[in-house]
């Protein structure tokens, strides 16, 4: 009677092979935007799935409070884990498939060893492109983590991130429009401004000023009245005649 129920057990005898690897953001420098409304960018699992040359390494992105719901018998590509499905009906979707050769032990020089989760807009609606790594839809938080399966088999996982939250876009009316370093800047343009028309001001006044002294003393003068000179007239005396030679 013991060897049907022994028989039940052996297929979870093959568990998962729990790796000493938790994902997390980069820390490479310098490097621009490492979370976004939408994005985030992780470190690529390099030296972390040595061994399992023949299995697909899988991103699996989880609301924080979703993660410990997940599923890892999961298959990738369907309706149960489609990026188009989340966060909705879908708790947790399977994106950035590769293989071993993709992330390669040690790290040649020069290669780019980040992922960046969210970068395909594309795809987003497309549900025929369910492993889309497509804009995540909210600030978060979310949790990931990489997972190994041999066709639809899991065969290794790495623990999960610890949370990451996104960046959320401040709206207008949050906007300080006073007491900010671009208002201090403004106020300190003004100030300059006010004091140079200030100067030019009173330049003007002092010009004015000027003139109006040089026309009221140096050019005042008043020409003398040319002297009017009246020729005299000698009148003829008529004397009075005698009588007698009237």
């Amino acid at each position: 009677t013991m060897l049907p129920l022994l028989l039940l057990l052996l297929p979870a005898a093959h568990a998962v092979v729990e790796l000493p690897y938790r994902p997390a953001l980069t820390q490479t420098p310098p490097l621009e935007g490492l979370t976004t409304a939408s994005t985030f960018v992780l470190d690529q699992p390099r030296c972390v799935f040595e061994g399992y040359d023949n299995a697909d390494i899988w991103l699996v992105v989880a609301l924080d409070k979703a993660a410990s719901t997940f599923n890892n018998t999961a298959v990738p590509g369907t309706s149960e884990t489609a990026f188009q499905g989340f966060p909705g009906r879908v708790p947790a979707y399977m994106t950035l498939n590769a293989t071993l050769a993709n992330y390669p032990c040690p790290t040649p020089a020069g290669d780019i060893t980040v992922l960046r989760v969210g970068s395909e807009t594309s795809c987003a609606t497309d549900e025929a492109r369910p492993t889309c790594n497509g804009p995540l839809p909210g600030p978060g938080p979310y949790r990931v983590k990489f997972l190994a399966l041999q066709g639809s088999e899991p065969v290794a996982e790495t623990d999960w991130s610890a949370p990451i939250t996104l960046r959320t876009a401040k709206s207008p009316s949050s906007i300080a429009t006073t007491g900010s370093g671009h208002s201090a800047g403004m106020i300190a343009i003004t100030t300059i401004l006010s004091i140079l028309f200030a100067i030019l001001l009173a330049g003007l006044v002092a010009m004015l000023v000027f003139w109006g002294s040089d026309s009221c003393g140096g050019s005042s003068t008043f020409s003398k009245p040319e002297s009017v000179t009246v020729r005299r007239y000698n009148t003829h005396h008529v004397y009075d005649q005698p009588a007698s030679r009237l």
